[in-house]
């Protein structure tokens, strides 16, 4: 089953969620800002990505920038921030079984289905 952790008011993730849609494959939709994730499933979704945390967080978010921006963080703290702050999480982000890509570009998504 492929999974999108998606942001419907983000335009790149509508549209990678189009790709998903059209590959005519099974998917399923999480919207992380209404379904955060928990610590376990961001740490599992960035071994998948072959990501460390910072790789992961969108860094020109208001919230960054006033709260975390200069401060020395952990991996493990930047996966509690990112949970505590949806917000912060790249996106659009498609998950096989196998892998996981940030959708941006889109062909990153194509080279998965």
């Amino acid at each position: 089953m492929i999974t999108v952790y998606h942001n419907a008011r983000c335009k790149k993730s509508r549209e990678g969620l189009e790709l998903v849609k059209n590959s005519g494959k099974e998917y399923q939709i999480r919207e992380y800002l209404k379904e955060p994730l928990s610590e376990e499933e961001l740490g599992k979704l960035l071994d998948k990505l072959s990501f460390y945390p910072m790789q992961l967080i969108r860094t020109n978010e208001k919230i960054w920038k006033e709260e975390y921006k200069n401060k020395d963080l952990s991996d493990k703290e930047l996966i509690t921030v990112m949970v505590k702050n949806p917000k912060l999480i790249e996106r659009p982000i498609v998950e096989t079984p196998n892998t996981a890509v940030v959708g941006r570009p889109g062909s990153k998504i194509e080279d998965i289905l």
